[in-house]
């Protein structure tokens, strides 16, 4: 039955980003920000996790998101929204963690993501991308700490899985597993995927579809 409905999942999945999807918004400000409409998620991650490659490998699409060879450049909250019956917008958040920037810069960009998780209602959850190559850092577990004190739902996505051997891998899922038990507002579960080879995809897809259901249940 488990086996059905994670492959029921799965093809809604599909369906869902298989739809259009185009970006609507780029806020460099709280005050900037799109209206609320329907259901949102966001991706967080430090600057070099591979966020838009990410977004684009969801979407099937090669240039939604602009990727980027200098880590820190996505300095707004980028909105993407998908069909429209769907309701539902992903919001690629900047980077963090970027040791170049400047201090002013960071700081700005770590009050907008804070006022925007603390006053977004329509945000059903954050996925916070983890380089799969070097597990949780520190400045991870910061942010880890603002969801927490947000009470914002938050599932870690461990990134660019296939640069890493499968014995290495399990043990980075076991010991990221392991940290996210202390955590209150964390999914339990860790989601590993590739944006380079696709695998993972149709199960965040799958993860982001029981989302929705559940929030509009």
């Amino acid at each position: 039955m488990i086996a059905e409905t994670d492959a029921e999942l799965i093809e809604q999945g599909r369906k869902l980003f298989a739809g259009d999807w185009r970006f609507i918004w780029a806020a460099p400000s709280i005050e900037t920000l799109p209206p609320m409409a329907g259901l949102e998620v966001a991706f967080a991650g430090r600057s070099n996790v591979g966020k838009s490659s990410l977004i684009n490998a969801l979407t099937g699409r090669n240039n939604l998101a602009r990727t980027s060879h200098t880590p820190g450049r996505t300095q707004e909250l980028i909105f993407f929204e998908g069909p429209e019956k769907a309701a539902f917008r992903l919001v690629d958040m900047p980077g963090y963690g970027y040791a170049s920037a400047p201090k002013t810069k960071v700081a700005s960009w770590t009050a907008l993501i804070h006022k925007f998780l603390l006053g977004r209602a329509t945000l059903a959850r954050v996925y916070v991308l983890i380089d799969a190559r070097h597990g949780i850092k520190d400045v991870d577990l910061d942010v880890l700490k603002t969801l927490d004190k947000s009470a914002v739902s938050y599932q870690v996505v461990l990134t660019k899985a296939d640069q890493v051997k499968a014995g290495e891998l399990e043990t980075v899922v076991a010991d990221t597993t392991a940290a996210l038990a202390t955590h209150p507002a964390a999914f339990p579960e860790v989601l590993v995927t590739s944006s380079r080879t696709g695998s993972g995809m149709p199960e965040l897809r799958a993860a982001m579809v029981r989302l929705l259901a559940e929030r509009r249940g």
